[in-house]
């Protein structure tokens, strides 16, 4: 076994906070972040995903060790998922679902570069169609976005499979591909539309009905 993950905790709630770090540390894969130690990953506890909430994420987000951010909100609905994943959160957990299993695997495929969010969750999201909210008005635009470059049929397998929530090894044996040739798929598209990261490229996807 490695060094264990650097974590750190945001919340609004003291009692939150200092129940998510009993329930995190449990876990001997993860640690707190030291002082002198930027953490890889920050796990944020808010009640609800709305405005400042998103603020805050952004902010973690912006750090210089940019860490990665999983989100347990007390509630958690598909459009405040789309939007916490657009603005940079890596996973997405329900406060009542994230017991001490659930939040260390979570914040470990955070660590690997992997998103998580609950499957009835991804299920709504799959199932809405493209562009509904706050972003409908720019659907157009977000979808050229896609278009005009175009993306293979390999590049939407593996973005699929991303959206299902598996990871990198998952796909690769699915998709009989090498993790190296998923991982540098991945990569290229989130670079070619300037995507922050994968879980940012799923959100996309499904804002403009690719998925």
């Amino acid at each position: 076994m490695g060094e264990p993950v650097p974590v750190d905790v945001v919340a609004f709630d003291p009692v939150l906070e200092a129940g998510t770090k009993s329930t995190l540390f449990a876990c001997p894969e993860l640690a707190p972040a030291a002082p002198d130690r930027e953490p890889r990953v920050v796990v944020m506890t808010v009640d609800r995903v709305g405005r400042p909430e998103l603020d805050v994420l952004r902010t973690v987000r912006d750090a210089p060790s940019r860490p990665d951010v999983v989100l347990v909100a007390g509630e958690l609905e598909p459009e405040g998922a789309l939007h916490a994943i657009a603005a940079g959160a890596r996973g997405l957990l329900r406060r009542r679902e994230a017991d001490a299993a659930a939040l260390a695997r979570a914040v470990l495929a955070a660590s690997r570069g992997d998103c998580t969010l609950p499957p009835d969750l991804l299920d709504r999201l799959l199932e809405r169609p493209g562009g509904h909210g706050p972003t409908a008005a720019a659907r157009p635009a977000a979808a050229d976005r896609w278009t005009a470059p175009g993306l293979s049929e390999r590049e939407r397998s593996v973005l699929r499979l991303v959206a299902d929530g598996h990871e990198t090894n998952e796909i690769a044996k699915q998709l009989c591909y090498s993790p190296r040739t998923v991982t540098t798929v991945v990569h290229d598209i989130t670079q070619r539309f300037r995507l922050r990261n994968r879980a940012h490229a799923v959100a996309y996807a499904l804002r403009v009905g690719l998925l």
